[in-house]
């Protein structure tokens, strides 16, 4: 039996989502914890995007089969929301066919990064914002934004320096939405390397600021060298949004 589950969680206490030899607080191993406790059964699942330390999911998508009994859907769901503890909610449970797998299956994926560009992050939102602390240039980052998006080869813009698998992958948009001295930056695409959104955001802040010509990013992605590319922004202004899936 595979069940589908929509997570969502605060990730500013967590390690990462991915589950850890040196540490049990991850996102992954808490929720395996409890399903293991459920089912009596050793229980592995599978997130579509394994998120760092410190960055949040709206709407993470995770699978795992279990053997032992038909379970239904709606008693898993209540029973990991009764004892996650309260920075991690199942928002949704459902079968899904045996073959379908959060990470393989999915065909797009959106992040948001949340910027504060005034001189004092709000006290209640602090761990879902980076607190800048400057107005940025948003016409000049939109201006790089668009020669980002479509297919290129991200190796300048991946934090795994031992990258051996392909490094193409293709950005279907990248959107702004600002709000007084509050600015969203919306990524949408196929798949992203390792801490690749928090380094896009970092060279689009550096276009922001004036240190880097919007035409650069060309010169950027053509290097394929993290090196050429900005600074990777902070783990918390980042949220894993959706995922989505082929309709079948």
């Amino acid at each position: 039996m595979n069940l589908k589950m929509t997570v969502q969680y605060d990730g500013t206490r967590y390690a990462g989502w991915q589950r850890q030899g040196n540490t049990e607080n991850t996102i992954q191993g808490r929720i395996e914890n409890v399903l293991e406790k459920m089912t009596g059964e050793k229980i592995e699942i599978f997130g579509a995007g394994r998120t760092d330390a410190g960055v949040h999911a709206i709407g993470q998508i995770a699978n795992f089969h279990v053997n032992d009994r038909e379970w239904n859907p709606k008693e898993v769901q209540a029973y990991l929301n009764q004892y996650l503890p309260e920075d991690i909610a199942v928002l949704s449970c459902e079968v899904a066919p045996e073959r379908f797998h959060s990470r393989l299956s999915a065909v797009r994926k959106t992040y948001c990064y949340q910027l504060e560009m005034g001189p004092k992050k709000d006290v209640f939102q602090r761990n879902y914002y980076y607190g800048l602390g400057e107005r940025l240039d948003v016409s000049a980052m939109k201006a790089a934004a668009g020669l980002l998006t479509g297919t290129h080869d991200f190796k300048s813009f991946c934090g795994n320096k031992k990258m051996k698998k392909s490094t193409v992958r293709t950005i279907e948009k990248i959107e702004f939405e600002q709000s007084g001295s509050r600015l969203h930056i919306y990524f949408t695409g196929n798949g992203f390397l390792q801490q690749m959104v928090r380094i896009l955001t970092g060279t689009l802040i550096e276009v922001g600021q004036g240190k880097c010509a919007p035409d650069k990013i060309t010169r950027i992605l053509d290097a394929q060298d993290r090196q050429a590319a900005g600074p990777t922004a902070p783990a918390q202004g980042l949220f894993l949004v959706n995922v989505g899936y082929e309709d079948k």
